[in-house]
């Protein structure tokens, strides 16, 4: 009896030591599924990059994060100027569900009790933490973030220039300076290597404090085209190429325009009128240089993600607010309901993701991004989101994605709603009683630029009508 007591014994202690090891490797895998979040925002990205085709653009980094993850070739943002476009994506709700249509309001004026992206994922558990320009300039939602948001400097007030001379005509003139500047400084001068610096360092705190929401949002981009000389070097202006398509769409209603009023409240750019072929190569010398400044910054954050052993449990997401013109339409900025300016960059890279560098063809929008991460982290779905997750596609990017998409802008008095199926382009202006009063459609299949209107020929109400019902 007492040699059964002891093999009993025996078995019991070696039972529990398998238990032990057991619940320790439970707990440590049950850890590893809940993914941190790494959420980057860029400021009028419009998807003109290597891996969107553009060979003359370099942005390494950005193309090694593509390579790790889902590209969306057609994603398009909810409205083609930054705080809508923001709050649509930070809320989950469309502008018409915000009431917010321009860059002043703030969020919680007209939508007190929504819960954001940021905000869910602290509600469930996460820190959340907020750097550089994630929601628009100096708008920020304190309840979005488990300590307070942090920004270099008041973009308001200072653009971020280097240069003592545009710090004074800035000064002079609402904070705008000259539309570019390239010192020959250090990344660390401007407001995105700030930005990035800041990351690196809260990246080494959150280690420490996962699960976490790090939002990280590069302003770059963004005008002024401020970067180190160092970035202006890697593009040779001379073989810059302009735009061929100097008028806005044949047939398309005057309003429809915009006379990118954002870039001529800069020193030196005209009032009225176009810009000169000069000026308008060292506008786009400078979009390009921005956009290589915001890059190596990105890398730095990659890198130090990966440094620090959190690549392998991080989900990525990288996004634009919107597009942007560059000469077309003889036009710049965004402020339109056309292709060039709602179509933006989004991205996503998945830790054990089946297929890595690949994209999707299909029609996804910004209003996606919230549903898509709260689906990804396995959480729950607030009742309040308008769009829809994207991880169907993330497992197949062949998958078919909406049927349509939409976007809208405003122009005084009027509405302009854009909806974009696979193949066509149509804008319903609408009064305030919802009347339409001009009609636009573009066929992407014979004019991916939209260059002519085709709404009223002959025959193609019915296309219009076609469109329509897949609203319904």
């Amino acid at each position: 009896m007492a040699g059964l007591r002891k093999i009993h014994w025996a078995t019991f202690f070696i039972l529990m030591i398998f238990f032990i090891i057991w619940y320790g490797t439970y707990k440590k895998s049950s850890l590893a599924e809940t993914p941190n979040i790494l959420f980057i925002a860029v400021d009028d990205l419009r998807p003109e990059l290597p891996c969107y085709g553009a060979s003359d653009i370099r942005a390494p980094n950005i193309e090694r994060l593509a390579s790790n993850g889902i590209l969306f070739e057609r994603a398009y943002a909810q409205m083609a100027v930054c705080n809508p476009s923001r709050i649509s994506l930070l809320s989950g709700l469309r502008p018409d569900s915000t009431k917010i249509y321009d860059n002043t309001t703030h969020l919680r004026e007209t939508q007190p009790d929504i819960v954001t992206l940021p905000q869910w994922f602290k509600n469930h558990g996460y820190h959340s933490v907020g750097i550089g320009k994630i929601f628009h300039g100096m708008l920020n939602d304190t309840l979005s973030w488990s300590e307070p948001w942090w920004i270099p400097f008041n973009f308001q007030e200072n653009r971020g220039y280097v240069l003592e001379v545009n710090k004074a005509i800035a000064k002079m003139n609402q904070g705008r300076g000259e539309a570019f500047e390239h010192a020959d400084t250090s990344d660390a001068s401007y407001p995105d290597g700030m930005i990035a610096a800041r990351a690196i360092q809260k990246l080494s705190e959150l280690k420490d404090k996962q699960p976490f929401f790090l939002a990280v949002g590069f302003h770059k981009p963004h005008l002024p085209f401020a970067a180190p000389q160092s970035y202006w070097d890697l593009y040779n202006r001379e073989e810059i190429e302009l735009s061929g398509l100097l008028q806005p769409p044949l047939g398309a209603p005057e309003f429809a325009a915009t006379n990118w009023g954002e870039l001529r409240a800069y020193h030196g750019i005209p009032k009225n009128g176009p810009v000169s072929d000069t000026m308008a190569r060292k506008l786009i010398h400078g979009y390009r240089a921005s956009i290589s400044f915001m890059d190596a910054q990105l890398g730095k954050v990659l890198e130090q993600l990966r440094l620090l052993g959190l690549e392998k449990n991080t989900i990525i997401v990288l996004w634009g607010d919107h597009g942007w013109k560059l000469g077309e339409y003889g036009a710049w900025c965004k402020h339109t309901n056309y292709e060039l300016d709602t179509r933006t960059v989004l991205m996503f890279s998945v830790p054990g993701m089946q297929e890595e560098g690949v994209s999707s063809n299909a029609l996804v929008e910004l209003i996606d991004v919230y549903p898509t991460l709260v689906d990804l982290a396995g959480l729950k779905d607030p009742d309040h989101l308008q769009g829809r997750s994207l991880v169907p596609l993330i497992k197949d990017p062949t998958a078919n994605g909406s049927s349509i998409v939409t976007s809208q802008y405003p122009r005084g008095q009027l509405m302009g709603y854009s909806y974009r199926t696979q193949k066509y382009r149509l804008i319903l202006w609408k009064d305030m009683d919802q009347n339409i009063v001009a009609r636009e459609m573009y066929d992407h299949d014979t004019d991916p630029l939209e260059t002519k209107n085709i709404a009223e020929i002959p025959g193609n109400g019915v296309i219009v009508e076609e469109i329509i019902n897949l609203l319904k």
